[in-house]
């Protein structure tokens, strides 16, 4: 049901009538008297992780919905799959998403019900700043004692595995207040290369990432993919340059290999500044300026939306972008199922950038729960039944663990979160190549393992493999394979406290809008020295004095 946002007072007016409520609510306000079995069923239910309700229980929610359906069955809605299906069979719940929104405008959605204090019962928001309005106008429930409750161990456990920092990044004055996502690191970025292209041209696979550069100036001096009268892509890149925890097309790599850490609070020399600001930064944008004059970073980037770079992908337009192990299921697949010929492949080409920087839970994703709804426990329940019972104990859910083998997008869950274990995806590989080298018996991989397994070995055996065999194939074995292969090991980064020291827009884009002028030449690579000076003199100054303070002891 693909209802779209609308702020009108109409359909906010409606919305409330939407708001959870359950029979045994009906009961008590009709003065019927509730049987003391079913009051202990009632309280089992919002007692216990997996006790169901003994009436159905619906509750309203703002959904995100991701690209061609999220990729779900077709027949399949966001409230009828078999994510929906499997909690309603067992807890007994059903979502009714009130308000939908695409992935690329969810933020911006999210930032406008927020103002309007017009919140469905559940809600994931994508930053710290959104929870902290939300918490200072009192709009969301305190989570601690259902936390507690309705909680499986392991759940539990998988929080702990990424030590007390995380939960905590949900607590204001030491209540649970919103629930954060624990995936908060997707690896190091790869580049993807047309591997077709490259055999095409008669190039040598690239071994270090200036052979890489001058595989992709290859691609486009040849105009590959290319037809009469359009430019050639080059290297597709995002306005934003940086990368978020989630996201593609970005030149973290580049930063790296200059050891600079733009966008992100670093020490250097005894003091936190930010990494925007330094010398290291400066060198890797007079890279990037370099690589746009030689047609090797795209000329048209900054015209570009995301959804404009991935058309491009898709389309067949552009040959070569840094992206995350997850990227065969998006947007590769749809690139692969539109031209079988076109072979992607990853290339694990970064070195650590030796310069340590903090950790911020800011961008996190975090789930909430308006003041006032009935069942907050409903998205503990939910949690474990989705992370835990079905991958680890259900011998009924094959349906939902089914949907990691076709690659149904994560936007499909009531819940657009991620809960595991910290490095969970490079163990999960690890057990997946094992059992395809007969190391390692099938019956002893987890219910998501062996979906993986199943997919990779039709992909491995079969010449009618799917585009989603294809995907698991090459995101879990080909991607994330080489950084097991490769005994990678993620960084381990300091958190900083920095609620009340977040970047303001104006900076972040005043920011933004010098690096691409950097890039592109409007201006010389000595005007980064102007664009420091004027960062403080806008702000950054007072603000750099506020993450110091509140953090003495770094």
């Amino acid at each position: 049901m693909n209802r779209l946002f609308c702020s009108t007072a109409a359909v906010l007016a409606s919305a409330c009538l939407f708001c959870s409520c359950s029979q045994k609510g009906q009961l008590m306000d009709s003065g019927q008297e509730v049987s003391e079995e079913s009051r202990k069923a009632w309280e089992k239910a919002e007692t216990t992780p997996y006790g169901a309700y003994p009436e159905l229980v619906t509750y309203t929610l703002g959904q995100m919905s991701g690209a061609n359906n999220s990729n779900l069955p077709e027949g399949d809605t966001y409230e009828d799959n078999a994510y929906t299906r499997y909690l309603r069979k067992m807890l007994n719940i059903q979502n009714d998403n009130i308000y939908m929104e695409s992935e690329d405008r969810y933020s911006e959605f999210v930032n406008i019900i927020v103002k309007d204090q017009t919140l469905p019962d559940i809600l994931v928001v994508s930053d710290r700043e959104t929870l902290k309005e939300l918490v200072e106008n009192d709009l969301i429930e305190d989570l601690t004692e259902v936390y507690e409750k309705c909680t499986s161990p392991r759940i539990k456990e998988m929080y702990g595995s990424y030590g007390g920092e995380l939960l905590e990044a949900g607590e204001f004055d030491g209540k649970i207040m919103a629930v954060p996502e624990t995936v908060i690191d997707h690896g190091p970025n790869l580049l993807w290369l047309r591997k077709d292209w490259i055999d095409q041209l008669g190039l040598k696979e690239p071994e270090t990432l200036e052979e890489a550069f001058d595989v992709i100036e290859a691609f486009a001096e040849h105009r590959m993919g290319t037809e009469e009268g359009e430019e050639p892509v080059g290297l597709a890149c995002d306005t934003g340059l940086v990368g978020t925890t989630s996201s593609s097309y970005s030149m973290d790599v580049v930063f790296d290999s200059f050891h600079a850490s733009p966008q992100r609070w670093i020490k250097k020399d005894g003091k936190i500044v930010y990494g925007s600001l330094t010398e290291e930064t400066r060198n890797a944008l007079s890279f990037l300026h370099d690589l746009y004059e030689r047609g090797i970073l795209d000329r048209n980037f900054a015209l570009r939306a995301p959804n404009n770079i991935r058309d491009l992908v898709v389309e067949g337009k552009c040959g070569a972008f840094f992206g995350l192990w997850w990227t065969p299921n998006n947007p590769l697949m749809d690139a692969m199922e539109k031209d079988t010929t076109a072979d992607w492949e990853p290339y694990y080409l970064q070195e650590p950038s030796g310069q340590e920087a903090y950790a911020s839970l800011r961008n996190n994703k975090y789930v909430v729960v308006r003041k006032g709804f009935e069942h907050p426990e409903i998205v503990m329940k939910i949690i474990s039944v989705l992370f835990d019972y079905t991958r680890y104990e259900a011998e009924d859910a094959d349906e939902v663990n089914e949907y990691f083998a076709l690659n149904v997008d994560p936007t499909a869950r009531p819940l657009v979160i991620n809960v595991d274990y910290n490095e969970a995806t490079y163990q999960v590989t690890k057990k997946i190549k094992a059992a395809l080298a007969s190391s390692c018996p099938e019956e002893n991989l987890t219910a998501i393992e062996s979906s993986y397994y199943q997919a990779c070995r039709n992909y491995l055996d079969s010449e009618t493999y799917t585009a989603e065999d294809w995907a698991a194939y090459k995101s879990r074995i080909s991607a994330v394979g080489l950084l097991v292969d490769g005994n990678y090991t993620p960084a381990v980064h300091p958190y900083l406290d920095d609620t009340d020291g977040v970047v303001p827009q104006s900076l972040k884009q005043f920011e933004k809008d010098s690096f691409i002028r950097i890039i592109m030449g409007e201006v010389p690579v000595s005007y980064f020295d102007t664009f420091v000076e004027q960062w403080y003199q806008q702000g950054g100054e007072t603000l750099t004095e506020q993450i110091r303070a509140s953090n003495p002891g770094e």
